[in-house]
């Protein structure tokens, strides 16, 4: 394995990383809320009196951030190494899985473990458990 040197970004990450955790600490504190993308989508699809202005507004921000990054720092080069119907799956599965698992890596990566949730531990173990195995197995078992 080697690192590719030319696209690592330890300093940018890192920044994202406190970004995400102090912005979970926000959402927490102001709105009493976990921070987690599937339930503040699910709450979308059963809504509840005063509370669908929140919800929109997030993922309304989801999906202007990156166009104003797009404005304001130009188009990033996106490459993905997998088919339309692999994107497809993958998604499917992962929505399936925040299903089963009462939230999303984000709900329980994030802000579960900042709780000391044994529950979101659990999650998180499963989720990252399973990515690792799936990634073995497409890289390595069946590239063949």
């Amino acid at each position: 394995m080697t690192i590719d040197w030319n696209n690592f970004t330890p300093w940018a990450s890192l920044a994202g990383g406190i970004l995400l955790g102090l912005a979970s600490a926000m959402f927490i504190l102001v709105n009493g809320r976990i921070l987690g993308i599937s339930g503040i989508i699910g709450g979308l699809l059963r809504p509840q009196s005063g509370d669908v202005g929140w919800r929109l507004s997030f993922v309304l921000g989801m999906l202007v951030a990156p166009l104003l990054y797009l404005l304001l720092a130009g188009p990033v080069a996106v490459r993905i190494d997998a088919s339309w119907a692999t994107l497809i799956i993958a998604g499917l599965l992962v929505g399936v899985g925040t299903r089963f698992g009462s939230g999303c890596t984000s709900g329980h990566g994030v802000c579960g473990l900042s709780r000391l949730s044994p529950r979101s531990l659990v999650a998180t173990l499963a989720f990252m458990g399973a990515g690792f195995v799936t990634v073995y197995l497409a890289r390595h078992a069946l590239a063949g």
